[in-house]
């Protein structure tokens, strides 16, 4: 059976991961947020027929760079991001020899869930 992951994760190493993950969440959700203040502003002035350039658009440009830098360190450890607002994080990792993922939410102290790759939170299930 052919595997969608080349990491897989044990808990352990997902564990150790949680406190940088949620700091990358933390960022995330501060970008956001900027992002949507600083798009209230641009479409007040887009209303009022104002121009529009400056540093509103080069804050919102730098805002979506610092949100793609972020993404980036989750997609290139392969772990997947379900859900940012909620802090939905699945880690790839092996039962055996089926492909599952460890399911973790922001929220949690520790990661206490699995489920099957295409079951999705429903499915959870206690590790």
């Amino acid at each position: 059976m052919a595997r969608r992951f080349k990491k897989h994760y044990t808990r352990e190493e997902a564990r150790e991961l949680l406190p940088q993950i949620k700091e990358w969440l933390e960022l995330l959700e501060l970008s956001r947020l900027e992002l949507e203040k600083n798009d209230r502003r641009l479409a007040g002035m887009m209303a009022s027929g104002q121009d529009l350039g400056g540093n509103l658009v080069n804050k919102r440009v730098k805002v979506l760079a610092e949100i793609k830098e972020t993404l980036r360190k989750f997609e290139e450890r392969e772990i997947m991001i379900k859900d940012v607002e909620r802090g939905l994080i699945d880690f790839p990792s092996m039962m055996g020899d089926k492909e599952v993922f460890l399911c973790w939410e922001k929220d949690e102290d520790d990661i206490e869930y699995w489920h099957d790759i295409d079951t999705g939170f429903a499915g959870r299930e206690p590790l």
